[in-house]
């Protein structure tokens, strides 16, 4: 394999593991059924609990994990994916 920048081929290859961090949420048909008419109830009647959860609970993530192949060239430093 040669590098496209200098034309070398003392080049290293690797796999790279790539992790995307998203935060859950309702989607749009929870909201259109049930959320439009749960959080105003929720808050209204259930404040002083619905506030200690809200403080205390973790956040919930979802993770996303990409596996990436990339080339470095050692003479130099030029990186591609392969």
């Amino acid at each position: 394999m040669k590098c496209p920048k200098c034309g070398s081929e003392n080049v290293t290859v690797q796999v790279v593991s790539e992790t995307k961090l998203k935060e859950k949420k309702h989607g749009i048909i929870w909201w259109c059924f049930f959320g439009w008419y749960w959080v105003p109830i929720k808050w209204m009647f259930f404040f002083l609990p619905a506030l200690i959860v809200k403080i205390f609970r973790p956040s919930r993530y979802k993770t996303r994990t990409t596996h990436k192949t990339k080339c470095i060239c050692q003479s130099c430093g030029k990186t591609w994916n392969a």
